[in-house]
Parts: C-alpha cells; sequence; structure tokens
C-alpha cells in the first residue's frame, strides 16, 4: 500500500434528526427555522430542573432492519443503519459491485447506549448480580455504531469507533480522510450517532449547570450567541456522509456533492470541560485546517459554528474566530444549527458538516434562531433568525469538546481536476 494523497469527495448524506428523518426534509427545516426542540417523552423528567430536549420523532426501527434485529442493539445504532442507508442510496453505491474490504466504516458515537446501561445498572442494584442482558458489552461499546452499520452492511474494511465528546462526528470524516488519502479504502461511511437523553445523563448535565432551563418555552430554550442563553439542549440523532478518493467517484461516475479539502485538530490542555479563554486551541485547528486545504481566510464563504448557548464557549468561538480571520471575520457569515436541533454530541460535528454541503449546493444559509439580544461579546454576523440566500464556495465546519478536543473541517464545491492533475492520478482504484 502507497501514499496516493488522493483528494477526497462526498458522494451521499443521511441524517435523522429532530427536524427531520432524512437530508432534505432536515435541511429544509433548518431553512425554515423550525426548532425540533420540546418537552422530554422518553422518560418522566420531572425531578430534573430541565424538562426539555431535541428528540427524534415518530422513528420506527422496524421501518429500516429486522424487528429481531432492532431488539439487539439501541436507538442510536438504529439512527446510524437509517443514516447509512440513505447515506448509500444518495451516493448510488452499489455494494454489490463494489469491493467490501475497500469500505471503511467510521460511524462515531461518544456514548453509546448509555439508556441500556442505565436501566442495567438499575436492574443489577435492585435484583443483584446474574440478570444482567448478555448484550449488555456490545451494546454499550462506543465502537458498536461502526460495528453495527458493518454488520448489517456487509462492510469488510477497517471499522472502528471514535470517540472525543463533542467533537466525535467530526474527528470521525477527519479520520475518514486521512485513511482515504493514505490508501487504505477507496470510499469511507463516517460520521455519528447519540441517543442518550436519559435522567442520569441529564442530571450529570444540570448539575454542571450546563443545560438550559427554558422548559415553558422549549422552542425559544437553544439562544446561540444571545445574552439571554442559559445553556445548551441535549439532542439525538445521526448523521453520515459517504467520502470516497475522486479516483473512485470518478470511476463510477458518481454524482459529487462537494470535496473535504481539509482538517484540522489540536487540544487546549487547559481544562476537564472549559474551552482556553483566548480560542487558541479552536483557532489552531481552523488554521490548520487552512493549511490542510491549501486556501486562506479569505476564500471561506461560511462557517457552521459549534455554538453550543452555553455562557463560556460562544465568546470563546467568537474570539477564535477573530483570531484566525482577522478583519474578515466580521464579513464571513456564520450560524449554529443547535439553535434548532440542539446539541447531539457525536452526531453535531457530522451535522455541521452535511450542513455545509448543502449549503454550497443550494446556495442557502440556515439561520441561527433565538437570536433576539445579541452578547456584545458575540458581534459576528450570526445569521440571525432568517435564512439566507448566498452563494457558497466553501464552507468551515467547527467542533469544540471537552477536554479541549478540537476539530474543524472545510468542505469546498467539487471542481473538475485539470487535465494533468487527472492523468497523475490515473490510477485505477482496487
Amino acid at each position: 500500500m502507497t501514499e496516493h494523497r488522493h483528494r477526497i469527495v462526498i458522494t451521499g448524506m443521511g441524517v435523522i434528526s429532530p427536524v427531520g428523518h432524512d437530508n432534505r426534509e432536515t435541511f429544509d427545516h433548518l431553512l425554515a427555522g423550525r426548532s425540533g426542540v420540546g418537552p422530554i417523552t422518553q422518560f418522566d423528567p420531572a425531578r430534573l430542573p430541565t424538562r426539555i430536549a431535541a428528540e427524534v420523532k415518530d422513528f420506527r426501527a422496524s421501518d429500516y432492519m429486522d424487528r429481531k434485529a432492532a431488539r439487539r442493539i439501541g436507538r442510536y445504532a438504529h439512527f446510524s443503519i437509517a443514516a447509512v442507508g440513505e447515506a448509500i442510496r444518495e451516493a448510488g453505491l452499489n455494494l454489490q459491485q463494489v469491493d467490501p474490504s475497500r469500505i471503511a466504516t467510521l460511524v462515531a458515537s461518544a456514548i453509546a447506549d448509555f439508556p441500556f446501561l442505565e436501566s442495567q445498572m438499575l436492574h443489577l442494584f435492585r435484583k443483584g448480580p446474574g440478570g444482567t442482558n448478555p448484550f449488555a458489552v456490545p451494546r454499550i461499546s462506543t465502537s458498536m455504531a461502526s460495528g453495527n452499520v458493518a454488520l448489517h452492511y456487509g462492510l469488510t474494511g477497517p471499522g472502528f469507533g471514535v470517540s472525543s465528546a463533542c467533537a466525535t462526528g467530526s474527528h470521525a470524516l477527519a479520520i475518514a480522510w486521512m485513511m482515504l488519502r493514505a490508501g487504505f479504502a477507496d470510499v469511507a461511511i463516517a460520521g455519528g450517532a447519540e441517543s442518550a437523553i436519559t435522567e442520569a445523563y441529564l442530571d450529570s448535565f444540570c448539575v454542571l449547570r450546563a443545560l438550559s432551563t427554558r422548559n415553558d418555552q422549549p422552542e425559544k430554550a437553544s439562544r446561540p450567541f444571545d445574552r439571554a442563553r442559559d445553556g445548551f439542549v441535549m439532542a439525538e440523532g445521526a448523521a453520515v456522509l459517504v467520502l470516497e478518493t475522486l479516483e473512485h467517484a470518478r470511476q463510477r461516475a458518481a454524482n459529487i456533492l462537494a470535496e473535504l479539502a481539509g482538517i484540522g485538530m489540536s487540544c487546549d490542555a487547559y481544562h476537564i470541560t472549559a474551552a482556553h479563554p483566548d480560542g487558541r486551541g479552536a483557532s489552531q485547528a481552523m488554521n490548520q485546517a487552512l493549511r490542510s486545504a491549501a486556501m486562506e481566510p479569505g476564500q471561506i464563504d461560511y462557517i457552521s459554528a459549534h455554538g453550543t448557548a452555553t455562557e463560556v464557549n460562544d465568546p470563546i468561538e467568537t474570539q477564535a474566530i477573530k483570531t484566525t480571520f482577522g478583519d474578515r471575520a466580521r464579513s464571513i457569515p456564520i450560524s449554529s444549527i443547535k439553535s434548532m436541533v440542539g446539541h447531539g454530541i457525536a452526531t453535531a460535528g457530522a451535522l455541521g458538516a452535511a450542513t455545509c454541503v448543502n449549503v454550497i449546493n443550494r446556495g442557502m444559509i440556515p439561520p441561527t434562531i433565538n437570536l433576539e439580544h445579541p452578547d456584545p461579546r458575540c458581534d459576528l454576523d450570526y445569521v440571525p433568525n432568517q435564512a439566507r440566500r448566498q452563494t457558497v464556495r466553501a464552507a468551515m465546519s467547527n467542533s469544540f469538546a471537552f477536554g479541549g478536543q478540537n476539530c474543524v473541517l472545510i468542505l469546498k464545491r467539487y471542481e473538475e481536476p485539470a487535465k494533468e492533475e487527472r492523468s497523475a492520478g490515473s490510477e485505477e482504484p482496487r
């Protein structure tokens, strides 16, 4: 195996979100400013100060897989399989006509089947040892998002999980990009999935005072960059992208949606939860992504912000963007889709990347809703409340996680390679 430094393109996307069961429906609702936040229905939240979340509504696993198989895996894995199915269909990827050993699977989860873990712990405490479900170990392993996808679709290339809290989905895409460029595979199915809306998990964030308590107005609860923000909203869902080497995509005449042009990764090494107050780790990752893509700051037309709506993080991200882009920062449209779909943890970065691809292809930028009273410290163009029509050639997607784990992706409009580039990269996919 030799390193070819392939260009990496995106040929398919699949999404399960609080505002839609597929990519198009989700993006249409994002453009409309629709909130997916509402009262929690998966358990009785009466004892918690936060009683709202962004749940996926009316989802039936049996629409996507055998009922018996569905009972053995968790809700986050159901979302994974559904989103991957859509992404494969959109990519026009016939799994009977490609080598499955050349397809990598990197569908990541930071938390895996936490609801099942919680139920098994309660069972153990109440009834003692001996009655734990035999499927407990595989269900709570974060690697099994990829494992279940590979099993369901018969994918035998490299497959594993990535876990980096809120940057998980972005890191999965970044690692997939590196693997494809290095020649480990021709295709990678990568992204994130999560479903951890449980009493114990939410209570831990309530203790940290990280969640919004705007229970009486759930659709107004997620307020990135607004001075009245009081925390993020927990969410669930999945977002998956099909990445391919340009050679492989061209050989099968695939419809190319965009190019994943560059990645940046860093660690603040500052605090277990808080970002560095100067945003230096975030800025480092953004600058690295620009260098990786061989692009200048002036070439970025849109930023999908991490934008969690927490008191500390929103001003730090604003500062990091200013540090990276200088005077250009004030003229770049930036939005946080978390204002509508909440924070899906592992899903968040992958959904941000999918949003960038949609923006590039449809020429519309989703708004940051609930931005009614801008925080003076957050003084950039956050596309308040209304979608905006704009040509976007290149976009940046930010993910900044607990532990200072940062990942930034740059996606751009696909352009045909020059004749000499086609000749240099003409080796047939294996």
